[in-house]
């Protein structure tokens, strides 16, 4: 879906669309504990892993979390954004461990739209989902400040 700042305020309710899958590997997974320093057997050794409550590795959920900027790019498009700031989350919740190997994707509903000085605030619904699993890895809502390129610069 395209809109432009202004459009989201009148398409509150909308569903934006679904990314790509995008397949979760082992080095993706290393890398991120290697820059966080979450670096928990469940997510960095596969042997041990195996005999672990997964039966293999799993992603971290705060990983899955920050592939949302990519996974949103490939969901919807606003025109004429000059700039988007991470305003925050609300209501995250990891309903469901993502098995490294698996393919996620995100789907994306805008929630809510507000004018919010020069910018709009959105709120959008996520909901990462794994090819064939029943649950989805996390569900919650994500708020972004988005400035039109039309606007005053802040």
């Amino acid at each position: 879906m395209r809109l432009t700042v202004s459009e989201l305020l009148d398409a509150v309710g909308q569903d934006l669309g679904v990314s790509d899958w995008l397949t979760v590997e082992q080095q993706r997974v290393d890398a991120f504990a290697e820059a966080t320093g979450d670096d928990q057997w469940i997510h960095v050794d596969p042997e041990r892993a195996r005999e672990g409550p997964f039966g293999q590795t799993i992603a971290h959920g705060y990983l899955l979390l920050s592939l949302l900027p990519k996974l949103l790019r490939e969901t919807f498009e606003i025109t004429d954004r000059r700039l988007a700031v991470n305003y925050g989350s609300d209501r995250i919740r990891f309903t469901s461990p993502v098995a490294v190997g698996s393919r996620v994707r995100l789907h994306a509903r805008l929630a809510h739209a507000e004018t919010r000085g020069e910018g709009v605030l959105a709120t959008l619904a996520v909901e990462l989902q794994v090819e064939g699993a029943d649950k989805p890895a996390f569900v919650g809502e994500i708020l972004t400040l988005v400035f039109s390129t039309a606007a005053e610069r802040v």
